[in-house]
């Protein structure tokens, strides 16, 4: 049996929105949309975001466009806890990262491996995330497993050794599909790590196992949905739930019949947010693949309310 020990950190509870960088039509970071975001966001009940990952297309934005938005976040996001993606090819910029979502008093820092020129095992990752960790040595640090994009890795061992290297460790952003291992993860460390949902259709399978958060891109658009569902499964009807989570597994779907952004941008636009296309080399959606797209979510109802 383990001994319960407090976090080092406020837990990360309820719906952790992956945010979209709004771009105007020049392609430029539009950062007066993101205080409409923030509202969206709030509005729907979403109580976290997380800025410029993967759905936030942080790898496409230069450094400097990256700490401006984290400054813009922190600024504009209200009651919502700031969570920032540092995670970059170059450590140095990445440590950099690190120090400014710091200097901008961010809730946290989350970062995933290089996904070029990769980690080699566990011990380099480790000592890559704890250089990482180190430039904002006050500040809760989130582990960002997406092994789709960087490497694969025993999470469980990559854990005892963070705990040991990293004194502001708080949890794994978990965006795979391994769910024995997620249970062994929530099961022995669920009590004082934040092991998060990271892929939206694995919700309620996450749920189950007694996760309370979840970062997802979906989250910007359909987060009552999952709060739904959320209620449904606490409230011990598993039928609703179940039911509402096959409406997971459709809107995801939609997700992938285009460049998975694109889509989620399209819906945002839809809810009165002006986040703008996808910067090179994704591509934009073509005219039809929106009236397509907007008519099948529609038809589903699992959209939040559009910005008042």
């Amino acid at each position: 049996e383990y001994v319960e020990t407090p976090p080092n950190h406020d837990p990360v509870h309820g719906l952790v929105a992956a945010v979209h960088t709004p771009f105007d039509d020049d392609g430029a970071v539009n950062l007066g949309v993101v205080g409409d975001q923030a509202s969206l966001l709030h509005d729907n009940g979403v109580a976290h975001v997380l800025v410029a990952g993967t759905t936030g297309e942080g790898l496409l934005l230069s450094t400097e466009e990256r700490k401006e938005l984290a400054r813009e976040w922190a600024r504009s996001g209200g009651p919502l806890g700031v969570m920032i993606h540092v995670g970059h090819v170059s450590l140095v910029e990445a440590r950099g990262l690190a120090a400014h979502a710091a200097s901008v008093e961010a809730a946290g820092i989350a970062a995933m491996a290089p996904p070029f020129f990769r980690p080699s095992g566990l011990t380099q990752l480790v000592a890559w995330c704890a250089e990482v960790a180190a430039a904002a040595p006050d500040t809760p640090f989130f582990y960002y497993h997406i092994p789709s994009m960087n490497m694969d890795a025993d999470m469980m061992e990559f854990v005892d050794r963070a705990r040991e290297r990293i004194p502001t460790f708080a949890g794994i952003k978990y965006t795979h599909s391994d769910m024995m291992e997620a249970a062994r993860l929530l099961h022995v460390h669920g009590h004082d790590l934040d092991i998060l949902a990271g892929r939206d259709e694995f919700h309620l399978p996450f749920l189950a196992l007694g996760a309370e958060g979840a970062v997802g891109s979906t989250y910007n658009y359909a987060a009552p949905h999952y709060l739904r569902m959320r209620a449904a499964w606490a409230a011990g009807d598993q039928a609703e739930a179940r039911r509402l989570n096959a409406l997971t597994a459709q809107l995801v779907d939609l997700l992938r019949r285009a460049p998975e952004i694109a889509v989620g941008k399209c819906f945002v636009r839809h809810l009165g947010v002006p986040v703008g296309g996808t910067r090179l080399p994704l591509r934009q959606l073509t005219d039809e693949e929106e009236r397509e797209l907007l008519a099948d979510v529609e038809a589903l109802g699992v959209l939040g309310a559009a910005r008042s």
